[in-house]
């Protein structure tokens, strides 16, 4: 098979990659291991996290469309009470769209379905790369493997965006890549560590989704690992790990956590919910549903990149017994505030992620392997102690712009949280843009940012702003026969590139406000 550029991974970037090749008239192969396209916000049921102003600016218009589609999902086929606007699905306290992974993913393939129709894209589910084929600086050809029948296809294209969950392409290609921390001599970062620290990732979860059903009984078997996850505390945690009290990200102090709103304490309910049934006209007895995705289920005793097959499914093992005795806990022994134990009411949800242990079908990753760049990202670049204004820093080639803290989770290294202001920031063509690759473009959270910086370029929009620049800058580079690296150091081709990206719908800059 020939295409004009495989995008490995069917994540929200790499989505928004082949939205925009396809749009720009390319063929396209999107991979993805599950049955799922969407990643951390479908397969992995992460909802969106996303920055203040959202609703008004600092997305691409396509991430715009894809917000709108799942509002209009819900106002078409649920019976909702008023006209809220906008609506938030699940009220959830994450952000203003908290909502079912299921909706996105009908909204995404709807998205894509125009180019699907004319076969100018095929979609390979259950399928990854499993081999690469190069000479010095270039891929050459894939070899593309369905994961469920072993069949194979070898396909070629000009151009590879790598856009799965911990740049898997990378180490296939032979590329040079970084994981965990740098080193501060390496950075000059404030918050970097004295020494390099390969193994200080950050935490994967497990998440399941829940759904409150008042007076039944719905408490799941005791998980094989229940006893150790019970008395299991880690050296950073205030507490045992299975209870209402967790370190506060910020300022480490012990916090405490409820299930549901209390006169004190973080709602963990509302956290995440997908569903507030107090918002539709139901003609069914429901309940509330939220997604698991807490403090106390982040996984940070194994990695499961670059090591080996066994200590990756132990640990993918672990981490999936860890989220289910977080919840066998909360149905059986949970503090109440009338005194009493456990809320067995809570129903694990199984058909929220089709999958037989009701588990999502893939981990969440917070962190990947990252490509050595033609540029990376320094704390100095988005820190308000190293920028006078009130944004980072503003690069001539960039891309797109963000806004997240840098917010990192407990590591493989048993570092605890890192959570500090970032401003809002840009993005870089530069950390697209692998140094000692030709035609292959870092299409997910694996461009180049450091350890730290990965913090605050890790989420949802600005992921989907990645991908779609990336799947942009291959079908300019085509249709102007140049390549990525002339784009960013040929000012007129730069300019050209950026001009193209303002007209469908990048934003480039913040509004002018935020400059002055």
């Amino acid at each position: 098979m020939k295409v004009d550029v495989v995008v490995a991974g069917g994540g929200l970037g790499g989505c928004a990659a082949a939205m925009s090749a396809c749009a720009n008239g390319l063929t396209v192969l999107l991979t993805e291991e599950t049955e799922w396209i969407g990643g951390q916000v479908t397969s992995q049921g992460v909802p969106p996290d996303e920055h203040q102003w959202i609703e008004e600016f600092g997305c691409t218009k396509r991430y715009r469309t894809y917000r709108a589609k799942v509002r209009e999902t819900y106002m078409r086929a649920m019976d909702v009470r008023g006209e809220p606007a906008p609506l938030n699905p699940g009220n959830g306290l994450v952000s203003n769209i908290c909502h079912d992974p299921r909706v996105t993913l009908h909204v995404l393939n709807e998205m894509l379905l125009p180019y699907v129709l004319t076969n100018q894209l095929i979609i390979a589910l259950n399928s990854e790369v499993s081999d690469v084929k190069k000479n010095v600086r270039d891929i050459k050809e894939v070899t593309v493997k369905n994961k469920k029948t072993s069949n194979e296809q070898q396909v070629f294209a000009p151009y590879y965006i790598d856009a799965t969950e911990s740049g898997d392409l990378l180490p296939l290609a032979g590329m040079k890549y970084i994981t965990g921390a740098e080193a501060k001599s390496e950075t000059g970062e404030m918050h970097a560590l004295e020494e390099t620290d390969p193994i200080d990732i950050q935490a994967f979860t497990y998440v399941l989704g829940m759904e409150y059903r008042e007076g039944e009984d719905h408490t799941i078997a005791k998980p094989g690992m229940y006893n150790f996850w019970k008395y299991f505390q880690p050296d950073f945690w205030p507490d045992k790990y299975l209870s209402f009290y967790a370190p506060h990200p910020i300022t480490k102090e012990k916090r405490k956590y409820t299930l549901f709103r209390e006169e004190s304490g973080f709602p963990l309910w509302e956290y995440r919910r997908i569903f507030d049934i107090g918002q539709y006209n139901l003609p069914f007895t429901a309940g509330d549903m939220t997604l698991l995705n807490w403090p106390q289920n982040d996984y940070f005793l194994g990695n499961v990149y670059d090591v080996s097959e066994a200590e990756k499914e132990k640990h993918l093992y672990q981490a999936k017994q860890l989220s289910l005795s977080l919840l066998y806990w909360l149905q059986t022994e949970a503090p109440r505030p009338d005194g009493g134990k456990g809320y067995p009411s809570l129903k694990l949800r199984k058909d929220i992620f089709d999958t037989e242990d009701g588990l999502a079908k893939a981990p969440y990753i917070r962190e990947s392997r990252r490509i050595k760049a033609e540029y990376t990202v320094t704390e100095q670049d988005v820190s308000p102690d190293f920028n006078e204004g009130k944004t980072g820093k503003e690069y001539e080639d960039r891309v797109g712009i963000g806004s997240y803290s840098i917010d990192l989770h407990p590591s493989m290294a048993g570092k605890n949280y890192l959570d500090i202001k970032a401003l809002p920031f840009h993005i870089p063509l530069g950390t697209l843009i692998p140094t000692d690759m030709d035609n292959v473009l870092a299409g997910c959270k694996n461009i180049g940012t450091t350890h730290i910086t990965n913090g605050c370029y890790r989420l949802h929009p600005v992921e989907w702003n990645i991908g779609e620049a990336c799947g942009a800058l291959v079908a300019f580079c085509i249709k102007n026969g140049t390549d990525p690296k002339s784009v960013r150091n040929d000012a007129k081709l730069l300019q050209g590139f950026q001009d193209s990206l303002r007209e469908d719908g990048f934003e480039l800059e913040w509004p002018k406000e935020f400059y002055q």
